[in-house]
Order: C-alpha cells, then sequence, then structure tokens
C-alpha cells in the first residue's frame, strides 16, 4: 500500500532510518525509540510516516497515536523554522516566564503550540530546562536566552530570524 500526502510531506524513510527501525523492531520497548528517530528525521511526525510506520512494524495506528498523544515531546504539527521553548519550571515561572509568553504571543500574534503565518516561528512552554541561575530562560535551537525581560524579545526574535 503507497502512502501519499497532500501537504507534500516527503514521507520518504532515510536508509539510516529504515536501518534504525529494523535494528529495533524486534525489541520491549521499541516504539518510543524508534518514534524518537522518526521526529529526528522529519522534525515531527507527518501523518503519513506514522501510517509508513504503523505498517512496518505491524502495530496498529492506534497504538501509535497513543503513545503520541500521552507524550509531550512528540510532536504532530510541522514546527516553524524557529522553534523557542520557554522554560515555566519553578524557577522561571517564579522569575517571569509567563510574562515571556505573553510578550512571544504579543509579538509573533500566535498563541503557545502554534506556527506563525510565514512558517519562521513556533513557540511553546516547557519543563525545566535545567537553566534556573538564568532565570527566566528561552532556548531556539542550540541558543539559550537567560535573565530574559519582555523589552529583550523582539531583539531575539530579530536574531533568530535573520539565522
Amino acid at each position: 500500500m503507497s502512502v501519499t500526502t497532500k501537504d507534500k510531506t516527503d514521507t520518504e524513510f532515510s536508509s539510516g532510518l529504515l536501518q534504525f527501525i529494523e535494528e529495533w523492531k524486534d525489541k520491549p520497548g521499541n516504539l518510543i525509540m524508534i518514534l524518537h528517530r522518526l521526529q529526528q528525521e522529519f522534525g515531527y511526525l507527518p501523518r503519513p510516516a506514522v501510517i509508513k510506520l504503523s505498517q512496518l512494524l505491524g502495530t496498529p495506528l492506534a497504538k501509535i497515536y497513543g503513545v503520541v498523544t500521552f507524550y509531550h515531546y512528540f510532536k504532530l504539527t510541522k514546527p516553524g523554522r524557529h522553534n523557542i521553548q520557554v522554560c515555566m519550571g519553578t524557577a522561571c515561572y517564579l522569575k517571569g516566564g509567563e510574562d515571556i509568553i505573553h510578550e512571544i504571543e504579543n509579538l509573533l500574534g500566535i498563541a503557545l503550540n502554534q506556527v506563525s503565518d510565514d512558517g519562521e516561528f513556533s513557540f511553546e512552554s516547557v519543563r525545566c530546562v535545567g537553566c534556573c541561575g538564568l532565570a527566566p530562560v528561552a532556548v531556539c535551537g542550540p541558543d539559550v536566552f537567560g535573565k530574559l525581560v519582555p523589552d529583550k524579545v523582539p531583539e531575539i526574535l530579530a536574531q533568530l530570524k535573520a539565522k
């Protein structure tokens, strides 16, 4: 059965991904490991790729989606080119993490877990990123922005967009 998609998602699995699936296929607890690798490959879990995985593993689609929707790590929609993660762990929350979220919402015109119309930005709230001494913190890829105040957010967004 061939898998097609209307959103032009390329669901061609790389040889490395296929090899990984084959290696993990029969191991106990394999599904989460394989889903992590699948998300690493595509940046999120496109439905056609999950259907293809279901077929390769012989695992019901409902079981896979049960796991995917239980864990917040897995993403079912394609994130923006710059996915900003705002820490809402205790230290960041107490030092104004919520104010950072509101400022990003205002500047980008999107709510948490949404993608800007131009596909440049998405953002999400995450639990502790381990930078409590820099609270409040936002992370985008390898970049960590600490001791944030709402006034710094426009500069950070401009810096990210320029990349």
